[in-house]
């Protein structure tokens, strides 16, 4: 396993067997609290994931043992003036879009709080895994702001417009089972248990075609919210990006010889 750290406070593991990387929320001393420098670093590392042919899987985690992240770094805001604060908008964005326009698809491992921003993160992934610590929700309107990570838009598409707007307006905590039950996330695991499984989701995506993945992810984000016409010419020009690929052509031979795929990636 390779590590490759993006300022101080983001650490991109890349697993060597299954082609999955590891995205580590790493500022334990401020429960992954997302700073300027923080966010600017979440940003460059999804920038190189991306870019890497070799990842087909990303996991994003947290270093704290009680939290995922508790969002915005409040202490930091405080001192900001209103142009300071306009300065840092679309370096707070670039963070939250880096995760969500992640090519490949993205497991959130969450524990302990993830609140605002760091809920944010976790709906940018594609699959939410989470331990039975894990507690969840939408707070800025308690602070006179709203989500704008992503929230107004994510969650509904989660759990439904009626159930996102009663979370946001209440700005309430969901805690783990409530939050399985209503599908803000996917998979609840025992206690301390949500790195491993969601690292073990991750590999299982992996072993597929990469070609595959990134052209399913790419039909599933640009086809939601379409009418359905709308949405099968998104899936069929997916379709046709992959359909005379390496990928394909090794996948339909692997599957006639009873064998493992070796997947060229292209």
């Amino acid at each position: 396993m390779s590590e490759e750290r993006f300022g101080e406070f983001v650490l991109v593991r890349r697993h060597e067997r299954g082609h999955v990387a590891e995205l580590v929320l790493d500022r334990p001393k401020a429960m992954n609290a997302v700073s300027t420098e923080m966010a600017r670093s979440i940003a460059g590392a999804c920038a190189a994931l991306g870019e890497d042919r070799d990842v087909r899987a990303v996991v994003l985690t947290s270093s704290h043992e009680r939290a995922f992240c508790v969002g915005a770094d409040l202490k930091e805001r405080n001192s900001f003036t209103d142009a300071d604060l306009v300065r840092q908008r679309p370096v707070a964005r670039a963070a939250y879009t880096g995760v969500l326009e992640l090519p490949v698809p993205a497991v959130a491992a969450v524990h302990g709080f993830a609140l605002g921003g760091g809920c944010e993160l976790a709906l940018s992934c594609d699959v939410i895994v989470a331990d039975r610590t894990a507690v969840m929700g939408l707070p800025e309107v308690s602070v006179g702001v709203i989500p704008g990570g992503g929230g107004t838009q994510l969650l509904p598409r989660r759990v439904g417009a009626a159930r996102a707007a009663e979370l946001i307006f209440t700005a309430r905590r969901v805690e783990a089972p409530e939050a399985r039950e209503i599908g803000l996330v996917d998979v609840l695991v025992d206690e301390g248990r949500d790195r491993e499984e969601a690292l073990a989701v991750a590999a299982r995506i992996a072993g597929n075609s990469p070609v595959g993945l990134r052209a399913a992810k790419r039909a599933l984000r640009l086809g939601h919210g379409l009418d359905l016409p709308a949405g099968l010419e998104v899936e069929d020009a997916a379709w046709r990006s992959v359909a005379f690929s390496g990928d394909r052509a090794e996948g339909v031979a692997a599957f006639n010889e009873k064998r493992r795929p070796e997947w060229p990636g292209e």
